[in-house]
C-alpha cells in the first residue's frame, strides 16, 4: 500500500499507532490534531516522518487544509468518554458528531478515496442477545454512545448521497501502551496498572462481574490497515475486538499478576456503578473475519505484559525528535 493517509487524532493513543502502522505500510502520513488529549511524545519516534496540522475537526477550514491531497481518512478525534458525555452532553456533542460531519464534508469535497471512522461497541447499549453482531438494533445508553451511533449515520448517509465511500470500525475495549492513567478518558486497564505500580488499590466500579471485550491496539491497528485496503461496500460496519470476554475482576487479577512485586498484596476498592455504563460486552467477530479477514492476533495476558512493560518505560523514554 502507498499514498497519503490523514489521520485525525494523530497524537492519541490509538491514534499514534495507527501512524506508525501506516508508515510501516508505506504511507506518507498526515496528523490533525488540537493536543486538548493528544500528546507530542506519542509521534516523538516518527516526528520528522509525519506532517502535523495542528487544528480543529470541528472548523471547516482546519479539515479542509488536512485532506488536501489525502487518499485515506482514518477520523479518530473524539471525546472518547462516557462520563465526560454525561456531565457535558453539549462538548461531547460537537467533539464526537459535529467534528465528524465536518470530516465527513471536507473528505467528500477533497475527493477522498476511503473515510474510515472509529466507532464504538457502546451504541449496542445493554442488549441480552451477545455475542454483539452488526445486525443487532442499537440502544445506546449515553449521550458519547447516541453521538457515536449518530455520526454512523452520518457515514451511511454521505456514502449513499455523495458517494463518499465510508467504513465505520466499532471499537471494543482498546487498550496498550501509551494509553494515558491521568486522562479523564482513560480505560480501565491502563487505570489498573498506573494505580498498582503507584502501590495503589485500584477502583472497581461496581461489584466487578461485569465483562468487557478488551483488544490490544495492535490489533486494531492491522483492523485500520484491512479496512483500507480489502474491497467493502461503502457504509459497511464492522466489530473490531478480540471476541472473547472477560469479567473486571479477573481482568484485575491478570493486571496484578502482569505488575507483580508488592502488586500481588493489593486488592481493589469497590464504588458504586456509574451512569452509563454497559454491564456485559462481547462482540461477534463473523463480519471482520468475513470481509477483512481479521484475526486478532494478540492475548489478553500478553497484551497486558506489553502495556505494563510500555508504562514502565514511559517515564525513561525521551523524545527521539521533536515535532515541528
Amino acid at each position: 500500500m502507498s499514498g497519503r493517509a490523514l489521520v485525525t487524532g494523530g497524537a492519541g493513543f490509538i491514534g499514534s499507532h495507527l501512524v506508525e502502522g501506516l508508515l510501516g505500510a508505506g504511507f506518507s502520513v498526515r496528523v490533525l490534531d488540537d493536543f486538548s488529549s493528544g500528546r507530542e511524545e506519542n509521534l516523538a519516534a516518527v516526528a520528522r516522518r509525519v506532517e502535523v496540522v495542528r487544528g480543529d475537526c470541528c472548523r471547516a477550514e482546519d479539515a479542509q487544509a488536512a485532506v488536501k491531497g489525502a487518499e485515506l481518512v482514518f477520523h479518530l478525534a473524539a471525546l472518547p468518554s462516557v462520563q465526560r458525555s454525561v456531565e457535558d452532553p453539549f462538548l461531547a456533542q460537537r467533539k464526537n458528531l459535529d467534528a465528524t460531519l465536518v470530516m465527513l464534508d471536507a473528505a467528500r469535497r477533497a475527493g477522498v478515496r476511503r473515510f474510515i471512522y472509529a466507532g464504538s461497541s457502546s451504541v449496542y447499549g445493554d442488549s441480552a442477545e451477545l455475542p454483539r453482531h452488526e445486525g443487532l438494533c442499537p440502544e445506546p445508553l449515553s449521550p458519547y454512545a447516541a453521538q457515536k451511533l449518530a455520526a454512523e449515520h452520518y457515514c451511511r448517509v454521505f456514502a449513499a448521497c455523495y458517494g463518499l465511500h465510508t467504513v465505520a470500525l466499532r471499537y471494543f475495549n482498546v487498550y496498550g501502551p501509551r494509553q494515558d492513567p491521568s486522562s479523564p478518558y482513560s480505560g480501565v486497564i491502563s487505570l489498573f496498572i498506573a494505580a498498582l505500580l503507584d502501590g495503589r488499590a485500584p477502583v472497581i466500579f461496581g461489584d466487578g462481574r461485569q465483562t468487557r471485550d478488551f483488544v490490544f491496539v495492535g490489533d486494531v491497528v492491522a483492523a485500520n490497515l484491512l479496512a483500507a485496503a480489502r474491497d467493502l461496500a461503502p457504509g459497511s460496519i464492522i466489530n473490531v475486538a478480540s471476541g472473547r470476554r472477560v469479567t473486571v475482576r479477573e481482568l484485575f487479577a491478570t493486571v496484578r499478576t502482569a505488575v507483580g512485586g508488592a502488586a500481588l498484596c493489593l486488592e481493589p476498592v469497590f464504588a458504586p456503578e456509574r451512569p452509563g455504563d454497559v454491564r456485559d460486552s462481547l462482540a461477534d467477530l463473523t463480519r471482520a473475519r468475513a470481509l477483512l479477514g481479521f484475526q486478532p492476533a494478540v492475548s489478553l495476558g500478553e497484551g497486558v505484559r506489553h502495556t505494563v512493560a510500555g508504562f514502565r518505560n514511559a517515564t525513561q523514554r525521551q523524545p527521539k525528535e521533536k515535532l515541528p
